[in-house]
């Protein structure tokens, strides 16, 4: 933990074998799970109270952490709201003998201090002093109002069993081992069963292996306690030159009843890779149905959306499209 600044934390992580997927790398949702406690350190250490996990915001995985990298995660709180702390969340790795970074990721990541009773409660105001954090300041209070369209698209979306794009969708129980310190599922902990609903979807469609480039829009509406049946459903939504774009939603509910709430909501890009590591194309995928025809324009929308965002950019085959 690095005592530069009361406001940043410094977590590393060696990467250990049983952390490698079945890329042969780091899964991205095992980097996710350590960017969320990395946040949580530094949320913690803010609010001097439990945190929860509200919303991780885009990152990209450049490259791949292999099995013996030292991985840093430097969390640093840049905004607080009423009860909220907005952290700018960078993600290094590297050969601890020596030798270049070889990954290097950033993302937002929100946390909000709950009381004992799980309602919001209050924190201190953050007051950049330096010109770098009045920086960081204004870069997370622009991105505001495009997260908040981002949010208000997917919550407008609707998915039934209309669709007809590929499907999974994983089943199990919370298992004590998940448990975070405040007795419910670690945030990290169901970004790695995304990571794992998506990575399924997707090389069933494409009939490769494939490895996650983008996770965006991590959106936690309510905890998922320990011993709930939990579902994690992956679909496919959009496909560009190489990118499938995964839908996940997570719910969860008691045993005993048959009621399942939604818990967890984003959207994942996956590519398949050759053996040298570079993306190759998949298939095109062409929407039948009707719910097909608007998850495919959903998933397009939030693309533009994103690309409206400050130091974003449209991907290149919707540039072309838009005569760019």
């Amino acid at each position: 933990m690095s005592d530069d600044a009361a406001n940043s934390v410094t977590l590393r992580f060696l990467a250990a074998p049983m952390d490698v997927g079945h890329s042969g790398s780091v899964d991205a949702g095992t980097v996710l799970e350590w960017v969320d406690k990395a946040a949580y350190a530094a949320a913690v250490g803010w609010a001097k109270a439990y945190c929860v996990t509200a919303y991780v915001g885009n990152i990209h995985f450049t490259d791949p952490v292999n099995s013996g990298d030292m991985v840093e995660v430097t969390s640093t709180i840049v905004y607080t709201g009423r009860s909220s702390m907005h952290i700018h969340t960078v993600v290094s790795s590297r050969d601890p003998k020596g030798g270049p970074e070889t990954m290097h990721s950033q993302c937002m990541v929100i946390f909000v201090a709950v009381g004992p009773d799980g309602k919001p409660i209050p924190v201190p105001q953050f007051e950049p002093s330096t010109p770098a954090e009045i920086e960081q300041r204004d870069h997370a209070l622009a991105r505001i109002e495009v997260r908040e369209q981002i949010v208000n698209a997917m919550n407008a979306q609707e998915y039934t069993d209309a669709g007809t794009a590929e499907r999974v969708v994983l089943r199990f129980m919370a298992s004590p081992t998940d448990v975070n310190w405040g007795g419910k599922v670690h945030g990290g902990i169901v970004m790695k069963w995304i990571d794992e609903a998506a990575y399924v979807c997707a090389s069933r469609y494409c009939g490769m292996d494939t490895v996650a480039v983008f996770s965006g829009g991590v959106r936690f509406y309510r905890p998922l306690l320990i011993g709930h049946v939990v579902e994690v459903e992956a679909r496919l939504v959009y496909t560009g030159a190489k990118g499938m774009h995964i839908a996940v939603h997570v719910r969860s509910g008691d045993p005993k009843t048959k009621v399942m709430n939604l818990t967890t909501y984003c959207l994942t890009v996956m590519v398949a890779r050759d053996e040298t590591g570079t993306a190759v194309p998949v298939p095109a995928w062409e929407p039948v149905s009707d719910e097909d025809k608007k998850l495919h324009a959903h998933a397009r929308e939030l693309l533009e959306i994103r690309g409206r965002a400050p130091g974003n950019r449209l991907p290149d085959h919707l540039q072309k499209h838009a005569g760019r």
